[in-house]
């Protein structure tokens, strides 16, 4: 598979009125074309700080990042981003929230005619066709979340980047989101990095799992590969024991070595 996204040597520190903050140190991550990736750890790791790092909202200070060839100098719209909010514009329709963003990516090259049928292809993706002329006012959170992917997809990114997309949701409209996720992930082959703090949803969604070590000053401390056949379905891994071995590996990292460094 093609090299999607090349960390190399990366750093983030911030100067603060107390002085300087070391973020990140000495990040080497490759993501590959059609992977799915997550980035778990303590609170303070800088888990959200690297997916930043990778959308270009925030730029390193050391070390370099490239995507798709380029290096990453800024935003683009071959990186899209889901964060927890989903930052929907509450005066807009779940269907012009989309067509906003689809009209900014392709608005100069394509006709409204093909526009509007792209609009429609991403609800459709999500489920949400019947919800396009609500707004986000009177729609669940749940919803909400599926709109503010739809408007991502609809985008056609190289690399979709999901920012903890659904811990402010209960645990059922969660565990059908992943679901949804995992189901539109296959449909599309889209590249994924997702911050998280679920070491189940880590499990059940990726192909491999990035631990970073307790902040300031944190890296990566261990890769785990997740060589579980696709599609998954929760229920039968529920007993797996390719599913508890990485559930545990990922615990004893966690709650162990990180916790042990950290008392």
């Amino acid at each position: 598979m093609k090299k999607l996204v090349q960390i190399e040597n990366v750093g983030m520190h911030f100067d603060t009125r107390n002085g300087r903050f070391v973020a990140l140190r000495g990040i080497d991550l490759t993501v590959r074309e059609g992977e799915f990736v997550s980035l778990i750890g303590h609170s303070g790791c800088g888990k959200s700080t690297l997916l930043n790092l990778i959308a270009g909202l925030t730029l390193p200070t050391a070390g370099v990042l490239i995507c798709n060839g380029r290096e990453v100098a800024g935003p683009g719209p071959e990186r899209a981003v889901v964060f927890q909010n989903h930052s929907l514009l509450p005066w807009l329709t779940c269907f012009d929230n989309i067509y906003l963003a689809v009209e900014r990516v392709f608005g100069a090259k394509e006709g409204k005619a093909r526009l509007i049928a792209r609009t429609h292809a991403a609800l459709e993706l999500v489920g949400l066709a019947q919800a396009e002329a609500k707004y986000p006012g009177e729609i669940s959170g749940g919803m909400k979340q599926r709109v503010g992917i739809a408007r991502a997809l609809a985008m056609e990114p190289k690399i979709l980047l999901l920012d903890e997309p659904f811990g402010a949701l209960d645990a059922l409209t969660r565990a059908n989101l992943q679901d949804e996720l995992m189901r539109i992930t296959a449909a599309t082959g889209a590249t994924v990095v997702m911050v998280t703090h679920d070491v189940d949803e880590a499990v059940l969604l990726s192909d491999r799992v990035v631990m970073l070590t307790n902040g300031p000053a944190a890296t990566i401390g261990e890769i785990l590969r997740v060589d579980l056949p696709r599609p998954r379905d929760r229920l039968a891994l529920a007993h797996d024991a390719g599913f508890q071995a990485c559930r545990a590996a990922l615990l004893e990292f966690l709650y162990q070595k990180q916790l042990r460094r950290a008392a």
